[in-house]
């Protein structure tokens, strides 16, 4: 095959492997995610002790089956990539390897290939390949909204460890160890537990004062719940008005997000 043709090869099996706006693309995404979730159904069935010791050859045999198809699509998407690199260490790219790992690991460390319950992430796929635009669009603006109130969070998050520690230690000093506290590691977990509205009271204040210390902690709580949630929303608003969706990969970049009647790619300038 020469360079011209082998070329050629390649952008014909991007289009198919990564475009889901063809009918060649769409097909073999939803071939994918059918052999997806017959896979994860087969890493399920096997964890029951029942069908592990009757059918022991044929889920095997489906495993290796499944591990060998993923492994072949894996490499094709290296292959026809532009820059491997890209893919390799995208989301995609990791969770794609990620699903085929244990079943070879497991040839030298038994019951790992239990972990090929991962393989259920690749159905976020399914908002592709079924072009439910509408919830792709809205998954990006999550991850964005996530990632541009991540410092907020961060900072949020500090301070609620600050809040348990603090608590932690005053209840350790106030209750004693027959009421649970038995030390300020322990007392902290309360503290969380608490804080969270959790409760699972396996530990609890004997004294007044550290039923009223613990009485703050529970409405603290209720208050704290929404702070992320309202962290988050804000940031939701603010990216909706900037969102935009597109099913176009860029296949030397594998960029994405591309306007409707974009001709060539925003960040290498590749033509789509």
């Amino acid at each position: 095959m020469s360079p011209t043709q082998n070329r050629g090869l390649r952008y014909k099996l991007h289009d198919i492997i990564f475009e889901a706006d063809t009918f060649k693309g769409k097909f073999f995404d939803v071939v994918l995610l059918i052999f997806i979730i017959l896979s994860v159904g087969v890493v399920m069935i096997d964890s029951v002790p029942e069908i592990h010791n009757n059918y022991p050859k044929a889920l095997l045999f489906a495993e290796w089956f499944f591990t060998i198809v993923f492994s072949i699509e894996y490499l094709l998407r290296v292959w026809t990539t532009i820059k491997p690199k890209k893919y390799i260490f995208s989301f995609y790219g990791i969770i794609d390897l990620l699903s085929v790992l244990p079943t070879y690991i497991g040839l030298f460390l038994a019951g790992s290939h239990f972990l090929m319950i991962i393989r259920i992430l690749r159905l976020l796929r399914v908002f592709r390949v079924l072009k439910l635009m509408q919830f792709l669009g809205a998954s990006r603006l999550l991850l964005a909204s996530f990632k541009n109130s991540r410092h907020k969070i961060a900072v949020f998050f500090f301070f609620i460890v600050l809040i348990v520690t603090i608590m932690g230690s005053i209840m350790y000093i106030v209750e004693d160890a027959s009421s649970g506290f038995s030390s300020i590691p322990k007392s902290i977990y309360w503290a969380i537990v608490t804080i969270t509205t959790v409760g699972y009271g396996d530990i609890a204040p004997q004294t007044t004062m550290g039923q009223a210390i613990a009485s703050v902690i529970m409405l603290l709580g209720y208050a704290i719940i929404a702070v992320p949630s309202g962290i988050i929303t804000s940031e939701i608003i603010n990216s909706s008005k900037q969102n935009r969706s597109n099913t176009q990969v860029c296949s030397n970049c594998n960029f994405s997000e591309h306007d409707d009647d974009s001709k060539y790619c925003k960040v290498c300038g590749e033509e789509l």
